[in-house]
């Protein structure tokens, strides 16, 4: 990590040097992806990539793996900085993906003054360099901003049942008031915007030790240990395979200017946690055990999007059936857990 450039605390105009240009034909753009060292904004970084633009990956590596970027960091038109984005960052771009913040309770929760720094300032630098450059900025916001829901399933129209000095506060307040500041600047500075709610999401590039539901239960059934449901396990949740959210993302992007959601993206197939945890069982062949512990506090009982809009305005849905994506998931923590097991080896 120590190779990567840094451009904390500094103007960062010089930050895309070394990108190659790719916009003789005015489709190709330079993108800016906050977090791009994530989960899911590796998997952006590959898919812009792929559409043959330049792209700058900024993170901080609190969260974020080199590792996620590894394929990627050969090619010409692809740059990795480190970089904080509470700090300003100035640099010539034409589109800006902000993913930046972590998003899983344990994450979060580690450090949550520094969540709603990496929320609240993050968004307020990243929108002033919108509205300095002229151009549009996608927020990643969640579905973590209706709280406990009492309205089944959420639409966008839900305001939320949100504890405001809970545990999950941090995050879910801090997105929430991310999402005041860019229908402000948008309102005010007329700032072309695109707001997105994310729902649940897994797949191939998730930590195993994130601890989340998804990569909690695949682990411990690989590893043959005790699956963990936190309560009774009657809880619901809806789960999107990473490769349909990211289209939802693009989809989004390219929306006309009038469109700015929030719009929800996520899977609106309802499962219980226990169901899930059934499933990686099956999938993986395991004898582990399911075992209970006491809900966490604020907890959502129900969790589904409504996603009529992104549907009637983006043409989008999920394609990929969990059981797929979830055989995708697991081969990929199959093969993360061998090479970190052979690694452990050569160095005993």
């Amino acid at each position: 990590m120590n190779s990567l450039p840094e451009i904390h605390g500094r103007p960062a105009g010089d930050a895309s040097s070394g990108l190659r240009l790719l916009r003789q034909d005015g489709a190709a753009r330079r993108i800016l992806v906050t977090g791009g060292a994530g989960f899911l904004g590796s998997h952006l970084c590959e898919r812009l990539l792929g559409q043959g633009h330049e792209v700058l990956c900024v993170d901080n590596f609190t969260t974020g793996r080199i590792r996620n970027l590894d394929h990627l960091r050969r090619r010409p038109n692809f740059k990795v900085v480190r970089h904080d984005v509470s700090l300003p960052l100035t640099i010539d771009v034409d589109e800006i993906y902000n993913l930046a913040c972590p998003a899983s309770p344990p994450d979060y929760q580690a450090d949550p003054i520094q969540t709603m720094r990496t929320s609240v300032l993050g968004a307020l630098n990243l929108l002033e360099l919108a509205k300095t450059r002229g151009i549009k900025i996608f927020q990643a916001s969640t579905s973590e901003i209706y709280g406990d829901p009492h309205v089944h399933p959420q639409p966008e129209s839900y305001w939320g049942n949100v504890n405001p000095v809970g545990p999950r506060s941090c995050y879910d307040e801090g997105k929430r008031c991310a999402e005041t500041m860019f229908f402000d600047f948008h309102q005010q500075h007329r700032v072309e915007i695109k707001v997105a709610r994310i729902f649940n999401t897994y797949g191939p590039r998730m930590r195993p030790d994130d601890g989340r539901v998804v990569s909690n239960f695949i682990v411990q059934a690989l590893k043959g240990n005790d699956i963990t449901i936190y309560g009774d396990g009657s809880q619901t949740r809806s789960f999107c395979f990473v490769d349909d959210l990211i289209d939802g993302f693009v989809r989004l992007m390219a929306s006309p200017p009038s469109f700015t959601g929030p719009v929800n993206l996520g899977n609106p197939e309802e499962f219980t946690v226990r169901e899930l945890a059934e499933r990686v069982i099956a999938l993986t062949g395991s004898r582990s055990r399911i075992v209970h512990r006491p809900l966490p506090v604020d907890d959502p009982r129900q969790r589904r999007p409504d996603i009529s809009l992104a549907m009637g305005e983006l043409d989008w849905q999920p394609k990929i059936p969990l059981s797929d994506g979830l055989a995708q998931t697991i081969a990929y923590f199959d093969r993360l857990l061998i090479s970190e097991s052979q690694e452990l080896a050569e160095t005993a």
